[in-house]
């Protein structure tokens, strides 16, 4: 099969440390171009990873380059501005999470990515990692067969912590600036004060407001905002419980993010790794207590090294082939978006 042909749009910290070195290593996979502002950090990057062609910008990349995938990675103030015009120009794209600021711009984008035929894969990266993937996998086999019975609730916690975990080293930045670029307006229907609050809770949080609804795999709704922040409390479509555990307490080093599904006769746990530590994938423990006398059984699988960013990158370029559809696309994380909002909006009691 011939490579995927891949560009980017913006090496910045996330665009170079979390996305390029993972593509750029992908054997069916091909970085033939990126656009950059900054010039001459352009340079330094592309002779780095022995990619060919240097753009100015987005536009004159996809005026000049046949690709089959683009990787923008951007500030998500910066998408509603900017995606539109790519939109239509290429087959597929990827995006850091979230897809927008607000909900309306988020639907907007999601609608006129379908129009446009072109198929939007939001950056989620946790679901690519081998620990979710494993236990995604043992809970559809139990909720399956029944064999453990009911799902009655999961748990997610998210302490503050290093997310970076030194994976920032080596980052090229030859110090020129890109200036300000347009973006998303504040949203209409909040001031200043409930705008940062909701903009703080979206950065933050969203991966794990995404994670929620994968792992119940069925839509959710927001029932309790703690007023201290620490607790999101939510009911899914069918009734499950779960919550969002944020930051009860913090780690200056390491980072200590657990999942925890639960079932009536055991549970999943997948702990995760920094966002951005290399080659370390999450552990997972599977606990099944069948009773009647059976032995309680602890397992703990041995998992592949390699990284939740390495992998989206592989299941981007499968996206590309047709091979598989994505993860997350822009229609799903709408959702999210919503989440966030009536989140923010119960917490503040609006």
């Amino acid at each position: 099969m011939s490579k995927v042909r891949i560009g980017f749009v913006g090496v910045g910290a996330m665009g170079q440390m979390a996305h390029l070195r993972n593509y750029v290593n992908i054997e069916d996979c091909e970085v033939v171009a990126l656009a950059e502002i900054r010039q001459e950090t352009a340079k330094r990057v592309a002779a780095r990873y022995g990619i060919p062609h240097i753009y100015k910008d987005h536009a004159e990349m996809l005026a000049d380059e046949p690709l089959d995938g683009v990787v923008a990675s951007q500030p998500f103030h910066r998408h509603a501005v900017l995606l539109p015009q790519i939109y239509g120009k290429v087959k597929h794209i990827f995006t850091e999470k979230p897809l927008a600021v607000s909900v309306e711009a988020g639907e907007t984008l999601a609608k006129r990515a379908s129009e446009s035929g072109t198929v939007h894969m939001v950056g989620y990266h946790k679901r690519c990692d081998p620990a979710v993937l494993h236990a995604k996998g043992v809970i559809e086999q139990w909720k399956k067969t029944g064999e453990m019975g009911p799902l009655k609730y999961v748990r997610i916690t998210m302490p503050a912590g290093d997310w970076i975990a030194a994976g920032f080293v080596g980052r090229i930045d030859a110090g020129d600036k890109a200036g300000d670029l347009p973006g998303e307006p504040r949203p209409a229907d909040m001031d200043e004060a409930t705008y940062k609050q909701y903009v703080s809770f979206v950065n933050y949080y969203i991966h794990q407001v995404n994670m929620m609804r994968h792992l119940l795999a069925e839509p959710y709704q927001v029932t309790y905002a703690e007023k201290s922040g620490v607790l999101l409390a939510v009911q899914s479509a069918s009734g499950i419980a779960g919550v969002i555990e944020m930051t009860p307490y913090r780690t200056t080093v390491g980072w200590e993010e657990v999942l925890l599904v639960a079932f009536e006769k055991g549970y999943v746990k997948v702990t995760l790794p920094a966002p951005l530590a290399y080659n370390r994938a999450g552990t997972v423990e599977v606990f099944s207590d069948p009773g009647g006398g059976a032995t309680p059984q602890r397992t703990i699988p041995s998992l592949q090294w390699v990284h939740a960013m390495r992998q989206q990158a592989m299941t981007f370029v499968k996206v590309c082939r047709g091979e598989v559809a994505p993860p997350c696309d822009a229609a799903e994380a709408v959702l999210d978006l919503k989440v966030a909002r009536d989140y923010i909006q119960m917490y503040n009691g609006l």
